[in-house]
């Protein structure tokens, strides 16, 4: 058993381990036990009541999360022509089709957190699947990172647009903010990723579909939260 530092142990020490906390108070003692000597991230976790054997029980999507989430993220958009000048009109940082695609491929390059493409360009990226996908870098209709609104995408993604996928295990996880954020703004933000969630559920889903919500700082303890969201 992987031994934890004093500072992991005095922090666990303030979370009641069967209590279930109010989304505020929750909020309040995420940052309280925040224990990294950096601005750390703060993140949700939800377990689901998904079987994500069956089709429509796999979310994946994004959302434009309201207070932004503390990360200045870097966009390379794959396009041609006007959708080229759209986006580096939008801001992003790299703009790109073939040479941009060989530089990953032959350079090893990767300074960036997403990647934008329109749609006619996905045949090309087709190579780099099993580069891309692993890095959680392949963009996906989904995720709105496949789109001809390249200016939209981009404007998204740098106001604090964040991604999501369930695992096997039914869990999603999603960053709401930094340990630095107010409460009111971390507060926010969960308040906009759980609703959305929460509005995702499968018509095909039976009994209680959140089987419980926690958050937690980076290198923080896990915190439960109680569902009021949709209520």
């Amino acid at each position: 058993m992987r031994k934890r530092g004093k500072k992991y142990t005095e922090a666990l020490a303030k979370v009641e381990k069967s209590k279930v906390y109010s989304k505020e108070e929750a909020i309040k003692l995420v940052k309280e036990t925040s224990t990294s000597s950096f601005d750390g991230s703060v993140e949700v976790a939800m377990r689901l009541n998904l079987d994500t054997k069956k089709a429509d029980q796999q979310l994946r999507g994004a959302i434009v999360l309201p207070k932004g989430t503390g990360k200045t993220k870097k966009v390379l958009v794959i396009a041609k022509g006007d959708k080229a000048n759209q986006a580096k009109e939008a801001g992003a940082d790299y703009v790109g089709d073939v040479d941009m695609l060989e530089k990953i491929e032959k350079e090893n390059w990767f300074d960036f957190d997403t990647m934008i493409a329109t749609p006619d360009m996905m045949p090309l990226l087709g190579k780099l699947g099993k580069v891309l996908g692993p890095k959680g870098l392949m963009p996906n209709p989904k995720t709105g990172t496949v789109t001809l609104d390249v200016a939209k995408a981009v404007n998204e993604v740098k106001a604090g647009r964040v991604e999501y996928r369930t695992d096997s295990f039914g869990n999603i996880h999603g960053v709401i903010g930094k340990v630095s954020f107010s409460e009111e703004d971390l507060l926010a933000n969960l308040d906009a990723f759980v609703s959305h969630i929460i509005k995702l559920r499968p018509a095909s889903v039976k009994g209680d579909y959140v089987k419980n919500i926690s958050v937690s700082s980076t290198m923080g303890p896990g915190i439960k939260v109680e569902n009021s969201f949709d209520k």
